[in-house]
């Protein structure tokens, strides 16, 4: 059993910075991808950010590169999310996911396990 624990997220202003962290536990996930997913209300699951643990090779989605970063800590066995200059758009929740294949892929169903989600408000 893989657990995922977000932590990080609240209210900032546009304009500002928040970092999201992901512990994760329950295996060795040195074959795993992880990464992050974020969904606005009434809109689908989108693919932010993911990287692959063993590599540390990481992916991007357009819409975030060069204010985005992810990350991992292996010693703590934690994925971070920095996020700089955020924009009204980037609200939603924010979920950590994390797949059994080093690949990363940016489609929702690829990915086998998902933590609770945390709230990234951005006003503007």
């Amino acid at each position: 059993q893989v657990d995922l624990v977000e932590s990080g997220g609240g209210l900032v202003q546009a304009g500002g910075s928040l970092r999201l962290s992901c512990a994760a536990s329950g295996r060795t996930f040195s074959h795993y991808a992880m990464g992050w997913f974020r969904q606005a209300p009434g809109n689908e699951r989108d693919f932010v950010a993911g990287i692959s643990w063993s590599t540390g090779r990481t992916r991007h989605a357009d819409s975030v590169r060069g204010r985005f970063t992810i990350s991992r800590d292996n010693a703590k066995n934690t994925v971070y999310l920095q996020m700089n200059s955020l924009k009204p758009d980037d609200t939603g929740v924010y979920s950590c996911v994390a797949r059994g294949f080093i690949m990363i892929t940016t489609t929702p169903g690829s990915y086998s396990y998902w933590g609770q989600g945390t709230q990234v408000t951005v006003s503007s």
